[in-house]
């Protein structure tokens, strides 16, 4: 809850926690009559009379109909006003940004994509204002109508020094002056996350992890990450470097030493996409075409399908693959349970949700017998582009908190 002005339990007080409990109705019901609103916060048909009176009257609800064509006399039907406040994402990998705009129930009104390859002209800051810019101009408006933008990019910018670690395959964006730049070329709140914990954001928020306080995300793409949430909250350690669990040794890999200069490590080569086609080729199966990490989810999604078609014999080279990802996966999650004995693990990222069901079952009986604690695995379910939806998740979290404050 937004944190109210004035002295606890003053009615101005009382009226702002009022107003923050049917703005939150709303948001989670679409529309709401002043009836049914007043069930729901206890408060009379008076008290609730007021308080969206006061709510319109502020520009944050809207009337937006009648109950016509239900029994008894029609009723007034009110809803968040969506133009209350606007937010916008970025989700920033090697070869592209995806940036959507969402208005404040949540709804996305504009997106675009802009592909950037490592060898495209031009800095990461205008790259970044050219994405904003694209899904601003597709939503129909303009970069004043911004009320805050999150940004999620792999590593994470160190706060004592601003600049960005553990992502040293991101070209561009390692300027020590970086932050500054984009804070003068988009002169508003401007945030910066980790794109793991961003997707984290999303599966607690919308996906498999609601109603978990304590879960860990592991995703699997162009990269290994993990997202740790303890106590409700993302742990994201001194230097944001928590989670980074690509770097992590297992046993089964060699002992990678210097790992930020050689930006790889075991758990990487023991399950990432680079993992996948290695055992794939040893296999010997022929490769799909594409990127690595478009071509270890092919694979996966191959024998996937083949396992849920009936069983594979054990022959089967897809099955050996299958099993041997499950392993890899397993051996390093037994490393992470044994020190945060979370109460759920979400599997996440294309190349690991391609294996499905299956590799998530192959996954939670192997780590039975590798770990102590047994968490629950599930795959994730936050559709679409989950680290762009955490984005977008996260700058609304903080600006309902400031738009729906009528205390001030």
């Amino acid at each position: 809850m937004a944190r109210m002005a004035g002295t606890p339990g003053t009615p101005r007080v009382l009226r702002a926690m009022n107003d923050r409990a049917a703005l939150d109705l709303l948001l989670e019901h679409g529309t709401l009559s002043r009836t049914r609103i007043g069930k729901l916060t206890g408060l009379s048909k008076p008290t609730a009379s007021q308080l969206l009176a006061r709510l319109e009257a502020a520009g944050l609800v809207l009337a937006t109909g009648t109950t016509a064509g239900r029994p008894g006399p029609n009723a007034q039907l009110y809803s968040v006003n969506p133009e209350s406040a606007y937010v916008a994402g970025l989700d920033v990998n090697t070869e592209r940004i995806r940036a959507a705009v969402a208005d404040i129930t949540g709804r996305t009104v504009g997106s675009f994509r802009l592909a950037t390859p490592g060898h495209r002209a031009g800095s990461a800051v205008a790259q970044v204002v050219e994405a904003l810019d694209g899904a601003v101009k597709a939503a129909g408006l303009s970069r004043a109508a911004l009320h805050r933008v999150v940004i999620g990019t792999p590593g994470a910018f160190d706060p004592s020094t601003g600049r960005l670690r553990y992502a040293s395959h991101l070209p561009g964006w390692h300027a020590p002056t970086l932050l500054d730049e984009l804070a003068a070329a988009l002169p508003m709140p401007l945030e910066y996350d980790n794109d793991v914990n961003l997707a984290a954001v999303a599966e607690q928020r919308i996906g498999a992890a609601r109603g978990h306080g304590d879960f860990v995300l592991l995703w699997n793409e162009e990269g290994i990450g993990a997202a740790l949430v303890i106590g409700g909250r993302l742990h994201r350690g001194w230097t944001g470097g928590a989670g980074e669990v690509g770097f992590l040794p297992v046993p089964g890999t060699p002992l990678v030493r210097n790992v930020a200069r050689a930006n790889n490590g075991g758990f990487q080569e023991l399950a990432g996409c680079n993992a996948v086609l290695r055992i794939a080729r040893e296999l010997g199966l022929d490769l799909p075409s594409g990127s690595q990490e478009d071509a270890a989810a092919e694979l996966l999604r191959t024998a996937a399908a083949g396992y849920t078609r009936g069983g594979p014999e054990a022959e089967d080279p897809y099955a050996a693959l299958l099993a041997r990802c499950a392993t890899g996966h397993a051996i390093g999650l037994a490393s992470i349970v044994a020190v945060l004995d979370p109460e759920l693990i979400v599997l996440a990222g294309r190349v690991t949700l391609a294996g499905g069901e299956p590799l998530r079952a192959m996954i939670q009986a192997e780590l039975a017998e590798l770990a102590v604690p047994r968490p629950r695995l599930v795959l994730g379910t936050a559709a679409g582009h989950p680290v762009l939806s955490g984005a977008l998740e996260s700058a609304l979290a903080t600006t309902r908190d400031e738009v729906f404050d009528t205390a001030r």
